[in-house]
């Protein structure tokens, strides 16, 4: 029989049904047996009368059915005013209990503070069935929707780059390293490469939802050491300007179909608005950002630190962008060559790419590549990498189209729109330096 899922149960008024369900809660009263009912779909009463002698074998299996049991029930739904759960309950003829839960949980479930963080995701399986939890997956899964959607719409193809490469990627720093049969192998940081060598191959326009990894011994609320990457590339483009125009666009209707459908339980349950912007995010160059950012908020950081945002920086520059322009986002520009990968493009030795930060967190790194080869060469040299990258330059050898990109985290996007205190709450699995089950 096709499972019918909680949500749907209105269709089948005085109709006998088969319903598969956790078992959420009992309330085993004198003269009558409440079972609340819960699959991912909502929850729904079951009602059973105990003075029925045809309802002996239901009442003594409740009796000592233990909470987030799973069952298997036949009955009759019916129509219930007086019930304030959805104004329906289940009239049961059978019940079978299909899976036994233990009768001490490791924590309140149905309580997200009950336990600690790095508890809650040692037992992850039942931290996700708190409605808290378990909606921010559902909401992230309609992000990555809407991102998708509006992709191919402008054309893209998501192509599947690999994960396992034979250099280290990029930077040549902070990768995993692993044993690939007699020789060593890399797990990618980004698609970077791959993504550019789409590209070379005449491909125009492609995207990727993938993992990505990063070796940093970090335990901040911002890092971790696998997430998710949404990636892009895209050609004959005149300017980096060109990126930055078409993630506003992609995040501004990302926005709109998050509020859509998810704005009232995102407002309710996380306490945060989702704002829709309705003008252009604004643009800065870094030094002018930290110029604006002492005379107004007198912060000062020393001149070698003004080559990159500071955490504390990132912050300001939200504050600025909302005081300033009415807005969460802000491009920042202008970044010393130092500080940007050895693929950007230069215009007067300055690299032609962008931070977007959002809510006061660095979200994106993008910019316009360089594609002509001769340049790319020099450039990696530059950065002591021209051995590493040799299979990469070979990309660039046989015409490469103008073209740019960037890529953003799903996690970190989820942890921001949700206003959660941390990456661990926007994963379904969490990786970290200390933590690598379950």
């Amino acid at each position: 029989m096709k499972k019918i899922d909680i949500k749907d149960l209105n269709k089948y008024y005085d109709k006998e049904i088969e319903l598969q369900a956790f078992v959420d809660n009992v309330r085993n009263l004198q003269y009558v047996q409440f079972v609340i009912l819960r699959d991912k779909t909502g929850k729904v009463q079951m009602t059973i009368e105990k003075e029925d002698e045809n309802n002996k074998e239901i009442v003594e299996i409740i009796n000592n059915i233990t909470l987030e049991s799973t069952v298997k029930i036949k009955g009759k739904v019916i129509e219930s005013p007086k019930v304030k759960l959805n104004g329906m309950e289940i009239i049961p003829s059978e019940i079978k209990v299909t899976s036994t839960s233990l009768a001490e949980l490791p924590f309140n479930i149905k309580d997200k503070n009950s336990a600690e963080i790095d508890t809650r995701l040692n037992y992850r399986f039942l931290d996700l069935r708190n409605d808290y939890n378990s909606n921010i997956f559902k909401i992230q899964s309609e992000l990555v929707k809407s991102l998708r959607k509006f992709l191919y719409k402008k054309d893209f193809m998501e192509i599947h780059t690999p994960k396992l490469q034979g250099t280290a990627s990029e930077s040549g720093s902070e990768v995993f390293e692993v044993k690939y049969f007699d020789r060593k192998a890399y797990l990618a940081q980004s698609p970077q490469f791959y993504k550019q060598m789409a590209m070379a191959s005449g491909f125009e326009r492609v995207f990727e939802v993938g993992p990505v990894f990063r070796a940093e011994n970090s335990n901040t609320n911002r890092h971790t050491t696998e997430f998710t990457g949404f990636d892009l590339e895209f050609s004959y483009i005149d300017s980096y300007e060109d990126v930055m125009d078409l993630e506003e666009e992609m995040l501004t209707q990302m926005l709109k179909d998050i509020k859509e459908k998810y704005g009232d339980l995102i407002k309710e349950t996380y306490k945060k608005e989702v704002i829709v912007p309705n003008n252009k995010f604004p643009r800065i160059k870094l030094a002018d950002l930290y110029k604006e950012l002492e005379e107004r908020y007198n912060y000062k950081v020393a001149k070698e630190e003004r080559n990159d945002l500071t955490t504390e920086a990132e912050k300001l520059a939200y504050k600025y962008a909302m005081e300033e322009y009415n807005s969460e986002f802000i491009f920042v520009t202008d970044y010393p060559k130092d500080k940007r990968a050895f693929y950007h493009l230069r215009e007067n030795d300055i690299p032609q790419g962008y931070d977007l930060i959002w809510r006061g967190v660095e979200i994106t790194t993008g910019a316009q590549r360089e594609h002509r080869y001769e340049i790319l060469k020099k450039q990696a040299e530059e950065k002591g990498l021209s051995k590493d990258v040799e299979f990469y330059l070979e990309f660039f050898k046989y015409g490469c189209p103008p073209h740019g990109g960037f890529g953003l985290g799903i996690d970190r996007l989820t942890m921001l729109l949700l206003g959660l205190p941390s990456l661990k709450e926007s994963m379904f699995i969490f990786r970290g330096p200390n933590h690598l089950n379950p």
